[in-house]
């Protein structure tokens, strides 16, 4: 038996590589149903300031291909609380690298106010889509 019915995460998912299926698939072992929000286009100029290398539909469409996921939607903010409000999520998954950051702290009190338990997964060390397109910058530049 899982421990939560449904599950929450959120990302970007640019480039997908094995960080993004390492917490996909730990997430799932947790949970009945994973919700997945992909953040969109607008979204991820907003907060990184830059435009993710695939576009929106083809990261939907990457992550929605995934067998551990239930269900995409579009991450069109980043209140995790209002995410809950529409989505009623058990559990929130994120990499470890949030982990004990100021905004993270407060989402920990507020979701324990309402049964929503905050689970950290290690982060996958060595990969991440910026790694990735920093080395990919470095060959288009040489």
């Amino acid at each position: 038996m899982k421990n939560y019915k449904v599950g929450y995460t959120t990302g970007v998912y640019d480039l997908f590589h094995i960080g993004h299926l390492n917490l996909l698939r730990k997430a799932k072992e947790q949970c009945d149903f994973l919700i997945v929000g992909v953040s969109t286009d607008a979204l991820v100029r907003e907060y990184k300031h830059k435009s993710p290398v695939i576009p929106f539909e083809e990261r939907v469409a990457i992550v929605d291909a995934i067998k551990y996921v239930d269900k995409v939607i579009p991450q069109t903010s980043m209140d995790k609380l209002s995410a809950w409000n529409e989505l009623k999520f058990d559990v929130v998954f994120l990499g470890d690298d949030w982990k004990n950051t100021p905004k993270w702290i407060q989402y920990e009190q507020d979701f324990a106010k309402i049964g929503v338990e905050v689970v950290y997964f290690p982060y996958t060390q060595g990969t991440s889509s910026t790694k990735l397109i920093q080395a990919l910058e470095k060959i288009n530049q040489g």
